[in-house]
């Protein structure tokens, strides 16, 4: 078992907080089986409210669970229910670690920060529900 974090890093300005939208925000990473370290070409996606049977094991379930198109293995992923997600407040731009995720038998290689994300107004506090970060770019004003 292996616990991965994910770093991310943006620069923020005038904007504070960054973090998914919801509780039910799907994560799109690019996954690699840890036998024969073959990558799945596609990302594929994962969430902390859909629970999947992992086979050979009594009642266990996992958020993510994968069968390798190479070695044949199944792996899977689970987030930790205790640890919550950390809104990003890293200035310059400086990566800082928001999720934490358990592996059995796969890596995540690559994160797809798609969907919706939100944060704060630093002065206003005005919270911004609709971050598109599939662009460059994000702007917006209150």
């Amino acid at each position: 078992m292996v616990r991965l974090k994910l770093s991310i890093s943006a620069t923020l300005e005038n904007v504070t907080a960054l973090q998914p939208a919801s509780d039910d925000f799907e994560w799109f990473f690019q996954v690699q089986c840890t036998s024969c370290r073959e990558t799945h070409p596609k990302h594929v996606a994962i969430n902390r409210t859909e629970e999947h049977e992992v086979s050979g094991g009594k009642n266990a379930k996992a958020h993510f669970v994968w069968r390798c198109g190479n070695c044949k293995r199944e792996s899977s992923a689970k987030f930790d229910p205790s640890a919550r997600i950390t809104p990003y407040t890293a200035e310059n731009g400086n990566p800082q670690p928001i999720l934490e995720i358990e592996c059995r038998g796969l890596e995540f290689v690559g994160f797809d920060p798609r969907g919706m994300w939100k944060c704060v107004g630093a002065e206003s506090g005005t919270v911004f529900n609709e971050v598109d970060l599939s662009e460059p770019e994000w702007v917006d004003y209150d």
